[in-house]
Parts: C-alpha cells; sequence; structure tokens
C-alpha cells in the first residue's frame, strides 16, 4: 500500500473543520452525535481522507458507548496502531494505515469472534452501501 502524504494544509483544503479536527489533529467527536452510530446500512466504512476501506458493515454492532464500533477491521493492514497515553489514560488508537488519519481507539472489550471493541468516529468515515 502506497501511503498518501500531504501538508496540514492540503489536508484542511479538502476537510470540512470538523473532520481535519479529528482525523488530522486527533480531536474525538461529541458521543451520539456521529451519522454513523446508529446506521444499520450494509455496505463498506471507507476513510474520509483517502476513501481505503476499513471496515464492513457485517463487523458492526451497536456497544452502546455513542460512537460506530466494529470487531474487526476489514483487513490486517487496514490500519496502525497506536499506544495512547494522552488525557491521563492509556489506550490503543487506531489510524488509517494508508494516509495515516484518526480513526478512533480499539478496546479489549468486544463480542466473539474477535473480542474487540473498534470504537471510531463517524466524521472519520464514508459508508459505501452494497448494491
Amino acid at each position: 500500500m502506497e501511503k498518501i502524504e500531504k501538508t496540514l494544509e492540503e489536508w484542511r483544503a479538502m476537510l470540512d473543520p470538523e473532520q481535519f479536527n479529528v482525523c488530522r489533529l486527533s480531536a474525538t467527536e461529541r458521543p451520539f452525535s456521529g451519522k454513523y452510530n446508529a446506521t444499520k446500512t450494509d455496505g463498506v466504512y471507507h476513510c474520509i481522507c483517502c476513501n481505503e476501506p476499513l471496515f464492513d458493515s457485517k463487523t458492526k454492532f451497536d456497544s452502546g458507548c455513542g460512537w460506530p464500533s466494529f470487531y474487526a477491521p476489514i483487513g490486517d493492514n487496514a490500519m496502525t496502531e497506536i499506544r495512547d497515553t494522552s488525557h491521563g489514560m492509556i489506550r490503543t488508537e487506531v489510524k488509517c494505515a494508508k494516509c495515516d488519519a484518526h480513526l478512533g481507539h480499539v478496546f479489549p472489550d468486544g463480542p466473539p469472534p474477535t473480542g474487540l471493541r473498534y470504537c471510531i468516529n463517524s466524521v472519520c468515515l464514508d459508508l459505501v452501501p452494497r448494491e
């Protein structure tokens, strides 16, 4: 996979302010405010920054946390994981492997078969419905 590299100004020009703040500056959208939190549409969720496929809707579940939750990414190389010690917590941040967009965090409290909960900001995603 070829990495996409742009300056912050290039990202700012192509994203809306909330997308830029979350994807490029690692902010977080308010819980229960994202457009995909309760979505049940069948399809594939892509990175809003680079259009890379990230999650299949078949792995989405209602975790009650206020953000779209998935138990697995679409592939082993879809994202990177980074230790995050911000805000006095120890978490694992997930980023798009192609463009390094901040997506959210992964926690070890999800359902089978993985036991993982990828808690992802809606604003980082673009859902492409399956035909």
